[in-house]
């Protein structure tokens, strides 16, 4: 293990050559396998880890440039001002006048969101509403919240609407293309959709259903053949 003065100096010679690294890298530029050894270091100088890749990869606080939500990308591979991938979201939700939806997040953030809202919503960090065939992630606080969802309400164009009725449709078709051997009606796929977070109506999915020619099915009984 390298000493405290010759850390400090292999590590920014390192992120000079390179803005972020994986532990590996760590290990390696300072002589030790030890984790606490190198988080040690690292917290002298004041880092960052990736929301992105499951917290593979670290780079200095003094480096990133963020952008106005505190978002900073290297490539594929984002970090936040805010830490946490729940914190960052929170935080998104909470400085929103008009709250986010699920799609909204992931765009923005470029990865998926729906386990961290779920964990959210139900450590009550965060709330959700039904809008416009989806959900509307708002903030913890009622009051603020109310307002969240008042104010997306009036905000709701043509061109939102169709946005959504687009996304209702690849959502209701890609459950109906995935369910074979399953019952295929209006019901079933709303019920199932529901449990992913998307919010279809039964009504919205018959529409869709008349509208694609989807036909209705009962539960397939077949049994198959062993492999």
């Amino acid at each position: 293990m390298l000493n405290p003065t010759d850390s400090v100096q292999a590590l920014a010679a390192l992120f000079r050559r390179q803005s972020i690294v994986e532990l590996e890298t760590l290990f390696n530029t300072l002589k030790t396998r030890s984790r606490m050894s190198v988080f040690r270091r690292l917290s002298g100088m004041g880092y960052l880890t990736s929301y992105t890749h499951a917290g593979r990869f670290y780079t200095l606080q003094s480096l990133p440039t963020f952008d106005r939500e505190g978002l900073w990308y290297h490539e594929a591979v984002g970090f936040s001002s805010h830490g946490t991938l729940k914190s960052t979201v929170i935080h998104m939700v909470e400085q929103s006048d008009s709250g986010r939806t699920q799609h909204e997040l992931q765009v923005r953030l470029r990865i998926r969101v729906h386990n961290t809202l779920l964990d959210l919503v139900r450590q009550k960090r965060l709330g959700r509403e039904p809008w416009a065939g989806q959900y509307l992630y708002v903030s913890g606080d009622r009051e603020r919240a109310v307002a969240q969802l008042a104010l997306r309400r009036t905000q709701a164009g043509g061109a939102a609407t169709l946005e959504l009725t687009t996304s209702a449709m690849i959502d209701v078709l890609l459950d109906v293309i995935r369910s074979a051997g399953l019952q295929v009606d209006a019901g079933s796929v709303s019920e199932r959709l529901g449990a992913r977070g998307l919010v279809v109506t039964p009504e919205q999915g018959e529409e869709i259903f008349r509208r694609h020619g989807v036909k209705k099915t009962a539960p397939s009984h077949s049994k198959r053949l062993p492999p």
